[in-house]
C-alpha cells in the first residue's frame, strides 16, 4: 500500500474544495446559457489539472502508481459520461430552463463526491477485511455488464423513480420554476419548485451511479488514495463536460455496450485477482498496464464506430442504457437499433 502523508490527504482534498467553490459560485451568482467556447475551456482546463496532477503523482510514488491513477481517471471519465445521458434525460423530461442547469449539475456533482467518498470508504474497508469481496465486486460488475447490455438501447425511466414520485405525492409542489429556487410562497403558503423533484432525481441517480462505479475503479487499484483522486477529478470536469458534449451524445450509439465491455472486463479482472489470492498463486491476473490498454481501446473503438454509424445514419439515437427494461422505451420506433 501507498504511505500518503495526512498533508498529501489535506491538500488534496483542499484542492477538489476550491474547484469545487469555484463552480459553485460561476452557477451561483450568474446564472447564464454556457457556450460551446467557455464549455470547452473549462473541460481543457479541468483535464490538464488532472493531467498535472497524474503526471506529479508518479514522479512521486512511481510509475506504477501514475498508471494506477491514469487508468482509474479513464474509467471514472468514461461512466461519468453515460452519468451525463442521464442528466440530459432528467433536464429534459423536467424541462430545467438552460440557466438553472449549472446549479443542477453542481449539485449533482457535489452529492456524487460525498456520496463515492462514502463508498469508497467502505469499500476500501471491506476489502482490507474480506479478501472474497473482490469476488463480490467482480461478480456485481459482471451483472452490471450484462443488464447493461441487454438494455443498451433504453434509457432509465426517470418518471418511474421510486422517490421522485413519492415526493411529488406528498409534497406542495408548484408547477413553475421560479427564479431557480428550490423553496417559494405561494399564496402565502411555502411550497417547493420543480427544482426539488429534479434534485430528488439526480441524488438518487448518484447513488446508482457510484454503486457501480467504486466496485470498478477498485478493480484498477486498491488504493484508496487512488479511488478518491480518480473519482474527485473525473466528477469535477463534468458540468462542462455536459454543455460541451450534450449535442454529440445522440451519436455516442455504441457507448452502452463499450461501457458493458469495460465493466465485464474489469469485473473478470477482480475474480482473477481474488483467485490468485485465495484458490493458488498460478491463477495469472491482469496487469495495471494491460488494463489501460483495453479500456482505451475500446473507448476509441466504439467512439470512432459510433460517429461513423450515425454519419451513415442521422436518425440512429444513442441511449444511456438502463439495468432493467422499461417496455414503453423498448418499444420506441427509430431510437438506438443498433
Amino acid at each position: 500500500m501507498l504511505q500518503i502523508s495526512g498533508a498529501t490527504w489535506a491538500a488534496t482534498i483542499g484542492l477538489v474544495v476550491v474547484l469545487l467553490v469555484i463552480d459553485l459560485v460561476l452557477s451561483g451568482i450568474r446564472p447564464h446559457r454556457v457556450g460551446f467556447r467557455e464549455a470547452t475551456a473549462w473541460s481543457v482546463f479541468y483535464v490538464a489539472v488532472a493531467v498535472a496532477f497524474g503526471v506529479w503523482f508518479g514522479m512521486t510514488y512511481g510509475g506504477d502508481a501514475g498508471t494506477q491513477f491514469f487508468a482509474g481517471y479513464i474509467v471514472e471519465k468514461s461512466l461519468s459520461v453515460d452519468n451525463l445521458f442521464v442528466f440530459v434525460i432528467i433536464m429534459t423530461t423536467f424541462a430545467v430552463p438552460e440557466e438553472y442547469q449549472h446549479k443542477v449539475l453542481t449539485f449533482g456533482i457535489v452529492l456524487a463526491l460525498i456520496m463515492r467518498a462514502i463508498f469508497i470508504a467502505l469499500g476500501a474497508t471491506l476489502l482490507s477485511l474480506f479478501s472474497f469481496m473482490f469476488l463480490v465486486f467482480g461478480l456485481l460488475l459482471i451483472y452490471t455488464a450484462v443488464q447493461l447490455f441487454r438494455h443498451r438501447n433504453e434509457d432509465p425511466d426517470v418518471e418511474d423513480n421510486a422517490v421522485v414520485r413519492g415526493a411529488r405525492r406528498v409534497l406542495p409542489i408548484t408547477t413553475e420554476y421560479v427564479d431557480g429556487r428550490i423553496i417559494t410562497k405561494v399564496d402565502g403558503r411555502r411550497v417547493l419548485t420543480p427544482l426539488f423533484v429534479v434534485l430528488i432525481a439526480i441524488g438518487s441517480i448518484d447513488l446508482l451511479f457510484a454503486l457501480d462505479s467504486i466496485p470498478a475503479v477498485f478493480g484498477v487499484t486498491a488504493e484508496p488514495y487512488i479511488v478518491f483522486v480518480a473519482n474527485a477529478f473525473a466528477l469535477l470536469g463534468l458540468r462542462a463536460l455536459f454543455f460541451l458534449v450534450k449535442g454529440l451524445l445522440d451519436r455516442l450509439v455504441y457507448l452502452s455496450t463499450g461501457l458493458s465491455i469495460i465493466l465485464g472486463f474489469i469485473g473478470v479482472k477482480l475474480i482473477l485477482h481474488w483467485a490468485h489470492e485465495d484458490v493458488s498463486p498460478g491463477v495469472p491476473e491482469i496487469s495495471t498496464a494491460m488494463s489501460l490498454v483495453v479500456i482505451v481501446a475500446v473507448l476509441v473503438v466504439v467512439t470512432v464506430a459510433s460517429l461513423i454509424k450515425t454519419k451513415g445514419d442521422p436518425t440512429m439515437k444513442a441511449h444511456a442504457g438502463s439495468l432493467r427494461a422499461h417496455k414503453q422505451k423498448a418499444t420506441e420506433p427509430g431510437r438506438g437499433e443498433t
